[in-house]
């Protein structure tokens, strides 16, 4: 692939995979405003490790917990917070396994895929983000994190299957209509989402088996889209104490009015 394809798709999928704007659909959305072909398969697998790392190496703190507690799950202990940690992110990837495989069986995942589904969710899922930024209560941290919660929040996740949601966008949305404030509602989506990268860029590696896979190119996605993820995360996270994500609702409804005027009126395929 060319060098600057290769850049374009890193810098996308790093910069809007965490911000609550869709990654997917941004890349969907690549080759049919640019002209572009498809990056494929092992660029996308290569894109998710490169934002998996950024996402591990921000909350390591969280993530080491989560990884010793979850060796104290396989012992049957749920005895620390660490252990507690990795009992919801279990729980909270649940529906999205399901739904996930559901998805790619049924072959809904290539029929969403359309301009007009994506201006639709961009749109919607958008404004119903602004309904939960502006009436929830957001007086709950991660230390206030239950099952039940964990599991409404995994429940939220999985609509993110269809593209133009945003993974990170409605769990956000789904942590602050439970109550959970800006910051810590966007931290918990954010170590939601390591077992869905981690799940989504297996099973997307599977395709891989027995093709080439140009390590030149992966390499250069998996360190694009490292960098421009950890930049990306570290400054939503900082605005987040003083700034609402009503510039990121503004951005969806621009982008999701503009999709369905080009969808509908057949300048885009719909």
């Amino acid at each position: 692939m060319p060098l600057f394809h290769l850049i374009l798709v890193a810098l996308i999928q790093g910069i809007t995979e965490f911000l609550p704007i869709s990654s997917s659909g941004h890349l969907i959305l690549l080759p049919q405003l640019t002209g572009l072909e498809d990056q494929g398969v092992v660029i996308d697998v290569a894109a998710h490790v490169g934002t998996l790392f950024a996402v591990v190496l921000y909350f390591w703190s969280d993530v080491r917990a989560a990884l010793g507690g979850t060796l104290r799950l396989l012992r049957g202990k749920v005895d620390t917070q660490g252990a507690w940690l990795a009992l919801c992110l279990c729980f909270a990837s649940v529906p999205l396994i399901y739904v996930g495989a559901l998805f790619k069986l049924t072959g809904l995942s290539d029929a969403l895929r359309t301009v007009t589904v994506i201006g639709w969710t961009m749109l919607g899922f958008g404004l119903v983000l602004y309904w939960a930024d502006q009436r929830a209560p957001q007086v709950k941290s991660q230390a206030d994190l239950s099952l039940k919660d964990a599991l409404q929040l995994g429940l939220w996740q999985a609509v993110a299957l269809i593209p133009g949601t945003s993974r990170s966008g409605i769990t956000i949305t789904g942590a602050l209509a439970l109550g959970y404030t800006r910051t810590d509602g966007a931290k918990i989506a954010m170590l939601l989402s390591i077992p869905a990268i981690f799940a989504s860029g297996t099973l997307a590696s599977l395709d891989l088996i027995g093709g080439a896979v140009p390590l030149r190119d992966a390499s250069i996605v998996i360190v694009l889209s490292f960098l421009s993820a950890l930049a990306a995360l570290a400054i939503m996270m900082r605005l987040l104490r003083t700034v609402s994500f009503t510039p990121y609702v503004i951005y969806r409804v621009f982008l999701g009015a503009l999709l369905l005027a080009l969808g509908y009126s057949g300048a885009l395929t719909a």
